[in-house]
């Protein structure tokens, strides 16, 4: 009766070190990782997040995770066992306005200023009186050349200390700056929105991330 009862503790044991295991490498490349994370198989580029892990580096031999605000370092087959509590989900609406657009307020580099979503734009594009309200000094970024509706225009190349969104923060964004008055609003391009999952219907637009 008492190896009955040894059995079945440790199976209960071994049923809940199981159901706590937080994240497994499978399989490591240059900047990439396969893991399991709770039990779900989940392909990580680095600087890419899931369920409270974030891929910091990677190459064949080992890869730096962290987790919940801890690094780990973690070669193929290694694991990290313990309890994860499932992140919250910060979720931000905006309304379509009269011109079909979506317009909010961002938070750039600490200064509040309005902005547009854009899809089509590749990065975070503003004008110089935009980079000047928010503190940018632009002329030390990378000068280049762009195509306005008026023409060709002097142009920067720069990174946004940060981009807030109703609480949802990317740090380190690639942005432009344009020479003169285009845009009229700031655009929120790619450089923000593909850290961003994006949901439309019926005319609302919510971003959500997880933390």
């Amino acid at each position: 009766m008492k190896k009955a009862v040894l059995l079945i503790t440790l199976c209960f044991s071994m049923a809940a070190l199981a159901q706590n295991i937080g994240l497994q490498v499978q399989a490591l490349f240059p900047n990439a990782a396969v893991v399991k994370i709770n039990g779900q198989q989940k392909t990580l580029r680095v600087g890419e997040s899931h369920a409270g892990v974030t891929l910091l580096e990677a190459d064949s031999r080992q890869g730096t995770f962290e987790i919940n605000g801890e690094k780990h370092v973690l070669k193929v087959s290694q694991l990290i066992t313990g309890k994860y509590q499932e992140p919250e989900k910060k979720v931000v609406t905006i309304p379509r306005d009269a011109l079909l657009q979506y317009r909010t307020v961002a938070t750039i580099n600490g200064r509040r200023v309005a902005v547009m979503v854009d899809t089509g734009a590749n990065i975070v594009a503003m004008s110089t009186s935009h980079a000047s309200s928010v503190g940018l000094k632009y002329e030390e970024g990378l000068p280049t050349q762009v195509e306005t509706a008026g023409g060709i225009a002097n142009a920067w190349f720069v990174k946004l200390d940060s981009v807030d969104v109703g609480g949802i923060r990317v740090e380190n964004v690639d942005a432009s700056v344009v020479e003169g008055g285009y845009p009229t609003t700031i655009l929120l391009g790619m450089s923000y929105l593909k850290h961003v999952e994006m949901v439309e219907n019926g005319g609302i637009l919510s971003l959500s991330r997880d933390w």
